[in-house]
């Protein structure tokens, strides 16, 4: 039998895999529950129970086609083995997965035994990800090949293949703790879809302009990001809607709407979204290790329990790094803006190394996509090398971002009774240190010495020879705007590390 082994791909529509195994014959659908990656410390109970709910949808899914889904709980070698011994493994089909560490040592130990069982393993592209990636030259022209492609239709399945499914055990029973998260999205397809719909349909219409703050960002983002992270969506299915959405804006609004500007910023990002996991597929030691090595010892010795317990409960004295913590703790997600705020009041202000932040921030995010994550993580504290400093000060972007307090009084309710300009600095009144604790640092004085200390280490000779390495490696390519000649189109695009904002 063909063995479709379904991980971050938790659909039917647009999977290679599937189409291809059951073209082939007898076809077993699997999903392996592998209990060990969940006392990795990037993940959390939340996704766990997200997980849950998108298995229950693919499998109404595969029934459609008439393939139920097998769950397996176990090690995937051992499984693979003991399904080869009872009934013959012809071949298996999955997607490349990028993820995280753990994922990316399980596949090479799967891809050993599969060799020494010779069973042929079929890895379908996803997500305009590029494998063995040589050069980024031509990558964006590769990306857009990909995603203009029609996906295969996936013809109903006359040779299914079943075996009996183990139990999916609770959060409980793998070792999870209760995650609070009680406003989180709930998993599945469809839930994805009805996001994405009405996105298209009115929510998107003032993305490009809202996006930035969280009084508007839960409702004008797509919030398609943790579908699009479990693989309930596809981001060529994503992509080709997008584009079909465009087109009819482009027919029936004028030039200025509010439409035209969202759309671009919504496609725009969804090519992002696979340039940063790109980083990881090309780099996997990014989740582990500085990208620029001259950031090697900056903060790892700096290291301050304190001000990281402060920060990750939302106790920092600094009333909306609180509150979009708190925020983040009770819904899953937040938007880009006040992440990247997040990260780095951490790396700059109390001056954290990146690591166990991005760890806390990975299990907080409903989202986690490794790739993305730990890019924009190093982005946004220093360590890559190539990326502008941005040391947001927390208390400007509190007025910026919610001049009238109204998230915050939502979100750190002890500070209710202040106003519109108390709020941001309640220091300065007379609220008890029991009631809401004074700032953990001066910030004024934090970021001063943060900037001084950052860019000392980018004045090192050694310091832009590296950088142009990983800039060649790692950055976009941008086409020039200007007419080129015939002779000028063979040279090589001109490479950018300015990035934008994701979700």
């Amino acid at each position: 039998m063909n063995v479709v082994w379904f991980k971050r791909d938790l659909r039917i529509t647009d999977h290679v895999p599937l189409a291809s195994a059951i073209g082939q014959g007898q076809t077993l659908a699997l999903y392996i529950l592998e209990p060990l990656i969940w006392q990795e410390r990037d993940l959390d109970a939340r996704h766990y129970e997200f997980l849950q709910e998108s298995i229950s949808c693919l499998d109404l899914q595969l029934k459609k086609i008439n393939l139920p889904l097998t769950i397996k709980v176990g090690n995937a070698e051992d499984i693979f083995r003991q399904l080869h011994q009872r009934f013959g493994i012809k071949a298996i089909y999955s997607h490349q997965e990028t993820w995280n560490d753990w994922t990316y040592q399980r596949d090479k130990r799967v891809a050993k035994l599969l060799t020494e069982l010779s069973i042929p393993w079929y890895q379908a592209q996803q997500n305009g990800v590029i494998r063995r990636l040589r050069s980024r030259n031509g990558w964006a022209r590769q990306w857009h090949q990909y995603m203009s492609e029609t996906p295969l239709a996936i013809p109903l399945c006359t040779e299914s293949q079943i075996d009996k499914s183990d139990d999916l055990p609770t959060s409980e029973e793998i070792g999870l703790t209760k995650s609070n998260c009680d406003h989180r999205q709930v998993g599945g397809r469809n839930e994805g879809l009805k996001l994405l719909n009405s996105f298209f349909a009115s929510r998107g219409e003032k993305y490009s302009k809202k996006m930035s703050s969280p009084l508007t960002a839960y409702q004008s983002c797509s919030r398609i990001s943790t579908y699009l992270a479990f693989g309930s969506l596809s981001v060529r299915e994503v992509y080709q809607l997008a584009l079909t959405k465009k087109n009819e804006i482009y027919m029936h609004t004028e030039p200025g709407s509010p439409w035209r500007s969202s759309i671009r910023a919504f496609m725009s990002r969804l090519r992002w979204h696979c340039h940063f996991i790109q980083k990881l597929e090309d780099e996997p030691t990014l989740e582990l290790k500085n990208l620029h090595p001259s950031a090697d010892g900056l903060r790892e010795s700096c290291f301050s329990t304190e001000r990281f317990n402060a920060w990750q409960h939302g106790l920092t004295g600094y009333p909306f790094i609180d509150a979009c913590m708190r925020a983040l703790r009770a819904t899953g997600w937040i938007n880009f803006r006040m992440r990247a705020m997040l990260v780095s009041f951490a790396s700059y202000h109390l001056w954290l190394h990146w690591r166990e932040p991005s760890l806390h921030l990975a299990r907080m995010f409903l989202d986690y996509e490794p790739g993305i994550h730990y890019s924009q993580i190093q982005m946004q504290s220093g360590t890559t090398g190539i990326n502008a400093i941005r040391i947001y000060n927390p208390i400007k972007q509190g007025m910026d971002q919610d001049p009238e307090g109204v998230f915050i009084r939502k979100w750190v309710p002890e500070l209710s009774s202040l106003s519109k300009v108390e709020i941001h600095t309640p220091w300065l009144t007379n609220i008890p240190t029991d009631v809401y604790p004074k700032p953990i640092v001066e910030e004024k004085i934090a970021r001063r010495e943060a900037s001084s200390r950052i860019y000392s280490i980018r004045r090192s000779p050694k310091f832009k020879e590296i950088s142009a390495n990983i800039v060649d490696k790692h950055a976009s390519r941008k086409q020039s705007t200007r007419t080129r000649t015939k002779k000028q189109k063979n040279t090589e695009p001109k490479k950018s590390w300015k990035q934008p904002e994701l979700f």
